[in-house]
């Protein structure tokens, strides 16, 4: 169930304003928790003929403050790049995202004007819907309590919801997902998440290396801090035409031929060759044949893509596509 997204960096334009059902929070990955607290919005603006709305932020939180106090390596990774969290939440029925930077001005908000400015005056909040442990304002002194006392003065609703958690009872988050990617488990990302990881971009020109080797591959460029650890993956590419194509890609930063450190997806389709510059392609990944390697020589790296596209397309003779 996909939607018309109406996205606002920052406040809508007041004559744009309508009043809405809101959930906030980083929604990375827009997993199966997520899914959950969205179908909640989704079924509370339709009960009330109120719009269903996302506030999210950019960058994250933690990796504002991680970045302010000279610490990068407390920033956390990301599972989905904006493009493809957006799409998540047009496929679970948002019609609104409010995208607020992340800044000194957000960060030493009081939790007053947060509700004030932002939930009452820019939103229209009408419905509100926040995990258990929400805090908001500076140092995070808003809470949960205070939501309820502004709702009463305001006129919205403050409703919570409890963790959701796997068949295990773990708890579903985004931070167990990046766990899973970061150790290459993709069946448990998928579980997770609810459908396979992916990422998408528009197809860009590289060296053309790998068409000089006889694998001519597509790149797509990958956002900072990608969760997923850089490897080689059988993958199904979307958007090259009607049907998805299997195919076999590289996750990383290319050591054989490069140096620079910049993470590249390159994916080789494995049923022929095709015309994809330039076009939106959504790359599903499906289960990881080996971690990145540097290898001697040019000839070396051949042999290992030879054996990467045979363990691929036997990977799809017993699964499908």
């Amino acid at each position: 169930m996909k939607t018309s997204l109406h996205l606002y960096r920052s406040a809508p334009p007041p004559e744009r304003r309508t009043p809405c059902a809101l959930t906030i929070g980083n929604f990375d990955g827009v997993h199966r928790g997520h899914q959950a607290i969205l179908a909640r919005v989704r079924q509370a603006a339709r009960e009330r003929g109120l719009l269903p709305t996302v506030m999210t932020f950019e960058p994250h939180p933690r990796e504002y403050f991680a970045t302010l106090n000279q610490r990068p390596e407390l920033a956390p990774t990301r599972i989905s790049g904006l493009r493809d969290k957006l799409d998540a939440l047009a496929c679970q029925g948002m019609a609104q995202v409010v995208i607020e930077r992340f800044n000194a001005r957000l960060a030493e908000m009081s939790a007053n004007a947060f509700i004030e400015d932002l939930l009452v005056g820019a939103l229209q909040t009408r419905w509100l819907l926040v995990g258990e442990d929400f805090r908001f304002g500076r140092k995070r002194s808003g809470d949960i309590d205070l939501l309820r006392e502004a709702g009463m003065v305001h006129g919205f609703e403050v409703q919570t919801l409890a963790d959701i958690t796997d068949q295990h009872g773990h708890r579903v988050s985004s931070s167990e997902v990046r766990t899973a990617l970061a150790v290459g488990d993709l069946a448990r990302a998928q579980d997770l998440l609810g459908r396979p990881f992916q990422i998408s971009g528009h197809v860009i020109h590289g060296q053309k290396l790998g068409r000089t080797l006889g694998f001519p591959t597509m790149n797509l460029r990958v956002a900072p801090r990608c969760a997923a650890r850089s490897g080689i993956y059988v993958v199904r590419a979307h958007g090259l035409d009607a049907h998805p194509r299997p195919a076999v890609a590289s996750l990383g930063v290319r050591p054989t031929v490069e140096d620079h450190g910049r993470v590249l997806l390159e994916a080789h389709v494995l049923d022929g060759p095709v015309d994809a510059y330039g076009k939106l392609v959504r790359v599903e990944f499906l289960h990881k044949l080996r971690d990145e390697e540097k290898f001697p020589d040019l000839p070396s790296l051949t042999a290992a893509i030879a054996e990467d596209a045979r363990n691929a397309r036997a990977y799809f003779a017993v699964h499908g596509l």
